[in-house]
């Protein structure tokens, strides 16, 4: 029998490790944990430094493209597949267009994605006649020969290199795609039989998860000399020895062919709706102990991927202690269609937090470097793959962006430069404002390509009816699904008034109230504190207000001062706009609320809020806040007095705030309290919320993620309706607490976590909780 001392030796002197020894390095703990995670470090540095980049942890920026939720599997823990029944629910077609998926595509590539990656059901047609009907309505075989034309229209028409996870793939099947695709994977998971076999177990009845036939895949794609991904899946159910002979098994096909580029380890999270809802998720010690004899099974030169969007952006350091040395793929656009509820962290974020570990975070193609050779890429893709490969390391070419026959120079999502869009055409003018016009190639082209629409088209959606609006709002829920995902999210907080400071009114509270109300919203588990209003008497109660607030509950978020609010204390208190704002920062501000205006209109503003701050001062402010460092949210109020024209014009200047400063998180449309008046006559009050929305979305994609439904403006029936018109955020709980319950702006209207996973199960959505910055709250349930 090996002991655990003898394994550790063994890895600890580079020896090849047997399944025995991985199953006794599994158990390691304690002084033993330290030293495997030693061993482990080591052989990470070491293969770094072989491959030549010494100190570098990479990662590939994609979009994720879910072509089909349709599946023949029954895997019991995925919310990712859908029946043709929820499919309808969903108003979700079988399979993504070709246009959907350059749609996504071509915002990636305006964003620098370089990889499109491909993820599926395995063979759904064998399963469900709705995937063989669609397959056969448009001319396709199978859904494999489906993916090899999508993979290669992809490239031919954006660049992005394709990266596909189709299941189970047969010799020939790889062949033909081995020619439209540098590289591709399937997750072995686990060689566990028990779990294939036995009734009620993860892999019961899901026909392409026998191990046997997944092993043989692994084989055949490397005969293929396909660069190929593979891993294990930690956590269901599966035994320490299933788990070493899993990487045994998959070192030993590598050895065979040498095509494994790299290794997932992957901590398993427990679904809602599945067979394992109520399951634990992986212990994170089990799964850093599985990265760790991984690295060690694997040896130096095997590159090791954990995703870093399925644990807290904290636990990322005793990763890359365990030896991990690729965060996979990462999108700036997409959801992680497979966990919905775990959003990508920003690259932002990841890039800081790999240099705090002592790393620097590096682009990297589909493809890893020492695949980029000609024995490994097929001959079509060599062009495409050498034009975005940095010649010496093999890692993506900085600065580089994906280009293809169907591509023009895009907006740049940095500094906003504009290029010339297709317009609608000298004489399309009466076509456009005609029944039916133009609408179905407008709508098309604003779901692909946004920047291409000028004002007069974005403003003719905005007036659509019937069968016009219904395409509309379709196209931008298909633009919702496919780029931001499924989960609708919302943030746990309260409002507090800051008008209401020392009032006699009704609500009023002095700064111990205020400390009473912060403390009993920590007790609660409230994540953030809203105020906004503007503060009488004395200027410093804005500060005073901050300091109370975080002083009593500093890991509440606090979300303070529209920039109205910050313009009087600037004024007021003669600190000047950046005085203000520096001093609300040591006050501890964290994010503004980006309210305060109607509709960046002198106009508008003078005929419906003549009190509002100036439309020129707001916008000085809210970049002024941005680059303070504040993020903020941006609004829109329509329904009164204003034009489709004013309306789009306020949309543009958010956009080129947002390339300026990159500084709002979501965009809140609005209807104006006490108004109603619709933009097109006898259109219902629903039906102009919906174009609102659906344009919404569709002109900001790419540029502000989140639509955010005003559900105490909307009423919760109508939110539910604007989900599925483009909308994926509920905004804030809006709980009034037990302490000072009548001090919000908003007081008597609550939503519940139990309300408004009612309000999402009929969508068959997910519902996730989020911080105020769209981030994931440490330990927060997933309630769906």
């Amino acid at each position: 029998m090996t002991t655990l001392e003898s394994a550790l030796s063994r890895a600890e002197r580079g020896d090849t490790l047997s399944a025995d020894d991985a199953e006794a390095l599994l158990g390691a703990t304690g002084s033993d944990l330290e030293r495997l995670l030693d061993a482990a470090s080591a052989a990470r540095d070491e293969g770094l430094r072989l491959a030549g980049r010494e100190g570098i942890i990479t990662y590939s920026r994609k979009v994720f493209l879910p072509l089909t939720t349709l599946c023949r599997d029954r895997c019991h823990y995925c919310v990712f597949v859908d029946t043709p029944g929820q499919l309808l629910a969903k108003r979700k077609p079988a399979y993504m267009s070709e246009q959907q998926v350059l749609s996504v595509a071509r915002q990636g590539q305006a964003l620098g994605c370089k990889e499109a990656l491909l993820t599926l059901g395995d063979r759904p047609e064998d399963r469900w006649p709705e995937a063989r009907a669609w397959l056969d309505e448009h001319g396709f075989a199978s859904t494999l020969e489906y993916v090899g034309h999508v993979a290669r229209l992809i490239r031919e028409e954006t660049g992005l290199l394709p990266h596909l996870n189709p299941g189970i793939m047969h010799p020939d099947e790889l062949a033909r795609l081995r020619e439209v695709a540098p590289s591709m994977g399937v997750m072995l998971e686990t060689t566990s039989r028990a779990l294939f076999e036995n009734k009620g177990e993860v892999h019961y009845g899901s026909p392409d998860k026998d191990p046997a036939v997944r092993l043989k895949l692994l084989d055949d794609a490397g005969r293929a000399k396909i660069p190929f991904t593979t891993g294990i899946l930690v956590g269901i159910r599966e035994t320490l020895r299933d788990r070493a002979e899993s990487m045994v098994a998959l070192r030993d096909a590598h050895e065979r062919h040498g095509h494994i580029q790299e290794v997932i380890v992957q901590n398993f999270r427990a679904k809602p709706r599945t067979a394992m809802q109520n399951a634990a998720d992986a212990k994170l010690a089990e799964y850093i102990t599985a990265v760790a004899v991984t690295r060690l099974v694997f040896g130096p030169r095997m590159r090791i991927q954990v995703p870093p969007n399925l644990q807290d952006i904290a636990e990322l350091e005793m990763l890359v202690r365990a030896g991990a040395d690729d965060w996979g793929g990462v999108s700036p656009l997409t959801a992680d269609h497979v966990n919905p509820e775990r959003p990508w962290p920003h690259l932002d974020d990841l890039a800081a937090r790999t240099n705090e570990l002592g790393f620097e975070l590096r682009e990297r193609l589909t493809a890893h470097p020492e695949f980029l050779t000609d024995e490994w890429i097929a001959d079509p893709l060599r062009a495409s793959v050498a034009h975005l490969a940095d010649p010496s390391s093999g890692l993506a070419r900085e600065g580089q962006r994906p280009t293809g026959k169907g591509s023009r120079a895009p907006v740049d999502a940095i500094s906003g430069d504009a290029h010339e869009g297709h317009g609608p055409g000298a004489d399309s003018g009466d076509a456009l404002g005609a029944p039916g016009g133009l609408i179905a190639a407008v709508i098309e082209r604003a779901a692909q390509d946004p920047a291409s629409l000028d004002d007069a088209e974005w403003s003719r959606l905005l007036t659509a009816t019937g069968d016009e609006l219904d395409a509309l709002v379709q196209a931008a829920d298909d633009v919702r699904r496919y780029t931001i995902g499924e989960a609708v999210s919302i943030v746990d907080n309260r409002n507090i008034s800051g008008s209401l400071l020392n009032s006699a009114e009704p609500g009023g509270y002095d700064l111990r109230l205020l400390s009473e109300m912060a403390r009993d919203a920590a007790d609660l588990g409230l994540t953030e504190i809203c105020v906004q209003g503007l503060v009488a008497g004395d200027p410093q109660g804005y500060l005073d207000i901050a300091r109370t607030i975080t002083g009593s509950a500093p890991r509440i978020h606090l979300h303070a001062l529209r920039p109205q609010d910050v313009a009087d204390l600037a004024d007021r208190s003669g600190l000047g706009l950046r005085g203000a704002l520096e001093a609300m920062t040591q006050a501890g501000v964290d994010t503004v609320p980006g309210t305060g205006v109607k509709i960046l209109s002198e106009r508008v503003r003078g005929l419906v809020a003549p009190g509002d701050l100036e439309i020129d001062r707001w916008t000085e402010t809210i970049i002024a806040a941005h680059e303070a460092g504040f993020s903020s949210t941006s609004v829109l109020f329509y329904g009164h007095v204003e034009t489709a024209d004013e309306r789009i014009a306020h949309l543009r200047e958010l956009i080129r705030i947002q390339r300026r400063t990159g500084g709002f998180t979501e965009f809140v449309p609005i209807p104006m309290p006490g108004w109603g008046r619709p933009l097109v006559e006898g259109r219902s009050a629903l039906d102009e919320h919906r174009a609102m929305v659906a344009v919404s979305r569709l002109m900001l994609t790419g540029v502000i993620p989140h639509i955010q439904l005003p559900w105490t403006r909307l009423g919760l029936d109508a939110t539910a309706e604007l989900l599925n018109a483009g909308g994926d955020d509920l905004g804030g709980t809006l709980r009034d607490g037990r302490v000072g319950a009548s001090s919000g702006v908003e007081a008597g209207h609550e939503l519940t976590f139990e309300s408004a996973a009612r309000l999402v199960k009929p969508l068959f959505r997910p519902l996730r909780q989020r911080t105020t910055t769209y981030r994931e709250v440490a330990d927060a349930a997933v309630r769906a």
